[in-house]
């Protein structure tokens, strides 16, 4: 059985250092056997989430296209940006969003038997620890069991060679493996009987 993993950044920015990292993670990920759809959160606009306007008309159609994409992914690739010591909106309301519940489906629906591997990228001399914090703890809380490893990239703005590898061939490194731990993993969820 195929391992589908769902890569992508908290960022809305073009090139942003997140995007460029978790492409990294990819290729890790990639190359322990998994199938791995890498999306932009650019490519899917959404309103802030509103129950009001969930009301009135129903779920926005790109929650409903990235709510898809987390349900027919079986682990999730996330490398958030650092926004004064916690993650974007834009991450926030993108995990809003897809936790809605529609018809007869469960709680939580896109979050349950997901794994995650998280990193994360930032100018700060802390790479965007602290907001992976917060991240590991919402999607703790909402069902994710998240890998313990986790890789930060510091002084992010002088990390990457213009090709987008990181100029540290050791971080490079460990970026791809946090991928590869990750696919790894859920393969092993997998295996394990029901």
């Amino acid at each position: 059985m195929a391992v589908r993993i769902l890569a992508f950044s908290g960022s809305l920015r073009k090139n942003s250092f997140n995007q460029r990292l978790v492409c990294i993670a990819a290729e890790g990920a990639r190359e322990a056997g998994a199938e791995v759809t890498v999306v932009s959160l650019q490519d899917f606009p959404l309103p802030l989430m509103d129950e009001d306007l969930e009301a009135e008309q129903g779920m926005p159609q790109k929650a409903q296209e990235l709510k898809d994409l987390f349900l027919s992914h079986d682990g999730l690739l996330i490398s958030s940006p650092e926004y004064n010591s916690s993650i974007t909106p834009a991450l926030k309301n993108a995990i809003d969003w897809v936790s809605r519940r529609q018809g007869t489906e469960s709680r939580l629906a896109a979050y349950q038997n997901k794994v995650a591997g998280l990193i994360a990228a930032s100018p700060s001399p802390l790479g965007g620890l602290r907001g992976l914090v917060t991240l590991r703890s919402i999607l703790g809380n909402i069902g994710v069991l998240v890998m313990p490893d986790q890789v930060t990239v510091p002084q992010a703005d002088n990390a990457f060679h213009e090709a987008g590898h990181l100029l540290d061939q050791a971080k490079h490194d460990a970026v791809k493996k946090v991928g590869a731990k990750l696919a790894e993993a859920v393969a092993k969820l997998k295996a394990w009987p029901a």
